[in-house]
């Protein structure tokens, strides 16, 4: 079966590849993927698949039925949205949306779903059990996952897989990670209202954006020394906003950040230990504050016996040289962590690496991914679905 399924493979790479080319050049926001999801679903109709259009919003679900119906359903999620960049690698196929690139990979991550969709609908009465490819809107803004599960998209799923691109291996590659593969990822945002004044005479005042500046400065330092060094806590300020003139004491900034970490128990302890630090500097100083602390998408936590599905179909597929374990998991987050609240579940990395060339990390500008390891993708999902349902 295995020899069956690279074959299938092999045989669509050129239109796999025309596929992520036309989604490259053709990129929608989060929310906005109406194009892309069109053309998603009159792919999986062309394959024979049952096609739900609209769900959670802009997302499309597309279902195979196996040999015996009443088994219930793996779910494979792959996502579609694409990024507020402006794309610089000057392909010939780059994005023609000024200002929207595919800087994540969520290009090849569609046409990976694709490709496994059309390699399993081939494989006919070869096939037992039932597969839903959920092709997901907005991750990117982590809301997507949660407005697909309102949809339904989970229901009668018993296990779900997922694929990201990791541009630090090479293309070709397969990363495992047993347990944490991304973080938990929050939002905070903080308000210093101090009193205005002329900026000659800063002693009249309560200046905002200096005591903003010591908020940050005390939360930095304060990770390395009060945090467990072994459960990480990254705490970055991305937006402050505040002040009228350069001549006059700003009363009030706004600071908008993110934070991210991989244990729920520091996660737990977050929001008291920064307003914690946030109060004491502001009445050192004699300030006030606002807080919004806002729980974002938990960690993924890859199950262990689905990782070693996956961990198993490509190494017989690949070999053991293509197929690495990943030691650390990634502060990035994923809200693919979602789904798993609904039935475990296992996402891998697929290596989009150039061996001979620099590779630029996700959301750059200059991203790119060698195509080579769409196939490989293809392979290990469609091979992974069919062990799970012949050897479960």
């Amino acid at each position: 079966m295995l020899t069956q399924i690279k074959n299938l493979a092999t045989k669509l790479a050129p239109r796999l590849i025309e596929i992520r080319r036309h989604i490259h050049s053709h990129p929608e926001l989060s929310g906005q993927e109406h194009q892309t999801a069109a053309f998603v679903a009159g792919v999986l109709s062309s394959c024979g698949l049952h096609v739900q259009e609209a769900v959670g919003k802009t997302g499309v679900i597309g279902e195979l039925e196996g040999k015996n119906k009443d088994t219930g359903l793996l779910a494979i999620r792959t996502d579609m949205d694409a990024l507020p960049i402006q794309e610089r690698t000057c392909l010939d196929y780059a994005s023609r949306s000024a200002g929207i690139m595919h800087a994540c990979g969520h290009d090849v991550h569609t046409t990976v779903g694709l490709g496994t969709a059309m390699v399993l609908a081939e494989l006919g009465e070869h096939f037992d059990g039932n597969v839903r490819f959920l092709f997901q809107p907005a991750e990117e803004i982590a809301q997507g996952a949660n407005w697909m599960v309102e949809d339904g998209a989970m229901e009668n799923v018993r296990a779900v897989l997922g694929v990201h691109v990791y541009p630090s291996i090479v293309g070709g590659s397969v990363g495992i990670r047993y347990g944490a593969l991304t973080a938990a990822a929050d939002d905070v945002e903080i308000v210093i209202i101090g009193e205005s004044g002329h900026g000659a005479r800063p002693h009249e005042a309560i200046d905002a954006i200096w005591i903003a500046a010591q908020v940050i400065t005390n939360l930095q330092q304060a990770i390395s020394r009060t945090q467990n060094p072994l459960r990480p806590v990254v705490l970055s300020i991305g937006k402050i906003s505040g002040g009228r003139a350069p001549n006059v004491i700003a009363d009030q900034v706004k600071m908008l950040g993110t934070v991210r970490s991989l244990h729920p128990e520091t996660r737990s302890a977050l929001p008291n230990w920064i307003e914690k630090i946030v109060a004491n500097v502001c009445q050192t100083y004699g300030a006030s504050y606002e807080l919004n602390y806002r729980q974002g998408v938990p960690g993924v936590q890859n199950d262990p016996v689905l990782s070693q599905l996956l961990e198993t179909a490509a190494r017989e597929a690949w070999g053991t040289d293509r197929v690495l374990i990943l030691p650390e998991p990634s502060l990035g987050a994923e809200d693919f962590s979602r789904y798993l609240e609904y039935a475990p579940g296992a996402m891998f990395r697929l290596g989009v690496g150039f061996k001979e060339k620099q590779n630029y990390p996700l959301h750059h500008p200059q991203f790119e991914v060698d195509e080579s390891a769409i196939v490989t993708g293809v392979v290990t999902l469609a091979y992974a679905a069919y062990k799970y349902w012949h050897y479960s």
